[in-house]
């Protein structure tokens, strides 16, 4: 049987690459398997040879130690993949096809899941909300930064390429739909933009990239990004969008009237989470910042979209309460305006199969708008290490060769 190559997180600052079992349609113990777990068959499930398998910023709040993971975990929740094995259950599924698997593992079975709300799936992780491949307290199903991985519920979580040969070409822009594109579409949907939406997005980094992208797909007629970041803000520059310099003194609600003409705007999306820091020069970890700033400047009655990350238990926060999920939040602002709120996973079942169509009859270049650089399994733990530094840079591993050089974009 053959070996399988899989990035590993090994403490804080640190990931490197590991040979670990072959797959299997069972859950084994191991690094974050929630004991109830253990055992469990999988006949509805795939093994997938990995083709695209992407670093996420989640995956770097890991990485950073702000999160209980456990050594040894295996990292990746951004999977496309070729069905090399298909369990005695999966009827729809074929081996040889092309597919996306959706970050949220759900069962296509419990109330959620038929409400459609897939990122809350009741079944998938006995340890709490919802599930995820290579995450902390989601469940310990493995992660897919690696050569090959299993797909549970194959037939209901896989989103099938209709023509493969036309799917590799679009491989790059394909790999976002498993997340950082339906979550962006998400914030934006939830923040209710629309035609002529006036659009702030918090954070320039490849989901507020995502979300700046969806929200011109879905008509805005102005996109702010904001970020420190110079390089980042470059990036969104890049596809048409307006940019604000957080790192600056100068307000934020100030800023946006220099573009707008007005302090405020329609829309507002988090794309930061709770490792946000205080704007202005030298500003300190303050996780409660884009929330209060997002209230500040969305019009009365706006929506406020919050895909960023936010956490019940980080142990490297700035303050006490932070350390159990408690942030500042100016409740009181976002009441006395009449906000409406949006939080949680994505629920990329929702969007991905429109996306996918967009992609394929080029409406949008996602992988262009977050900058998707491939680089080799073997480099994982580079580009780990270069992300963590700013690198404006979507980062797509290629466990097997198989994207090519002409699908490379960037430096």
């Amino acid at each position: 049987m053959a070996g399988n190559k899989a990035v590993a997180y090994i403490e804080p600052g640190k990931v490197e690459l590991q040979t670990i079992d072959y797959p299997k349609l069972e859950v084994h113990d191991g690094p974050g398997v929630h004991p109830d777990n253990v055992g469990r068959k999988t006949p509805h499930g795939v093994i997938l040879k990995v083709v695209a398998t992407n670093i996420c910023g989640s995956d770097q709040h890991m990485v950073r130690g702000r999160t209980t993971a456990p050594a040894g975990l295996i990292l990746g929740h951004e999977i496309t993949g070729e069905v090399i094995e298909v369990g005695p259950g999966v009827e729809f599924i074929k081996k040889g096809d092309l597919v996306s698997a959706p970050f949220n593992i759900a069962c296509g079975r419990c109330r959620m899941c038929k409400e459609g709300n897939t990122g809350v799936c009741l079944n998938v992780n006995p340890a709490g909300y919802g599930s995820a491949y290579g995450y902390v307290d989601m469940g310990g199903w493995v992660g897919g930064q690696a050569e090959y991985v299993m797909v549970p519920y194959a037939d209901w979580n896989l989103l099938r390429f209709p023509d493969k040969d036309q799917a590799l070409e679009k491989i790059l822009d394909l790999t976002m739909l498993s997340d950082i594109f339906p979550t962006g579409y998400h914030g934006c949907v939830s923040a209710g933009v629309t035609t002529g939406s006036t659009v702030y997005i918090a954070g320039a980094g490849p989901v507020g990239l995502a979300a700046a992208h969806a929200a011109q797909l879905l008509g805005a007629a102005v996109v702010i990004v904001g970020d420190m970041n110079k390089r980042r803000l470059a990036q969104a520059r890049s596809f048409g969008c307006e940019t604000v310099d957080l790192g600056q003194d100068a307000p934020l609600p100030d800023q946006i009237a220099q573009i707008v003409g007005e302090p405020m705007v329609d829309a507002a999306v988090d794309a930061v989470g709770f490792e946000a820091k205080g704007h202005g020069h030298g500003g300190h970890e303050a996780p409660a910042t884009v929330l209060n700033s997002i209230m500040e400047v969305t019009r009365q009655a706006g929506k406020l979209g919050i895909p960023g990350l936010y956490v019940t238990g980080d142990p490297g926060a700035s303050d006490e309460a932070a350390k159990h999920g408690s942030l500042s939040i100016r409740i009181g602002l976002g009441w006395a305006k009449s906000h409406s709120f949006t939080t949680g996973q994505c629920p990329v079942m929702r969007y991905h199969r429109k996306l996918m169509n967009a992609i394929l009859n080029e409406r949008c270049q996602i992988a262009k708008a977050v900058n998707a650089t491939v680089i080799s399994l073997d480099d994982a733990p580079q580009g780990y290490q270069d992300f963590d530094q700013g690198a404006a840079t979507k980062f797509v591993l290629d466990p097997h060769g198989m994207l090519g050089d002409k699908q490379r974009i960037g430096a």
